[in-house]
């Protein structure tokens, strides 16, 4: 990534609380306390990400590794793929549920 640009529109200030959130139980006081130990940059600490940038990084948060999503590319662009990584895996699994499918978390 360039230093000082953002590649890719904004993530919603949804997403942003949600990633504050889960640093902050990791221990952190904000994003400029974790930039370090999570290797953010200056940006970032500041609070500024693109959605794929927070959705990887909640991922990472969440799960252990970004997660990638079994999706073939024509299927969906690349900006709602990245609106789907970043919701809680609970919110996923509630909505597929109420479409009437059967979710399981992982083994």
């Amino acid at each position: 990534m360039s230093f000082g640009k953002q590649s890719g529109p904004p993530a919603s200030a949804k997403q942003v609380q949600y990633l504050l959130a889960l640093i902050q139980k990791q221990g952190h006081a904000d994003f400029r306390d974790a930039r370090h130990p999570l290797g953010l940059t200056q940006r970032q600490a500041a609070g500024k990400f693109t959605i794929g940038e927070a959705s990887a990084l909640i991922g990472t948060l969440v799960n252990g590794e970004p997660a990638e999503l079994p999706i073939a590319s024509g299927r969906l662009d690349d900006e709602r793929i990245d609106i789907v990584r970043g919701l809680p895996a609970e919110v996923m699994a509630a909505e597929l549920d109420r479409r009437g499918w059967d979710v399981s978390p992982p083994p």
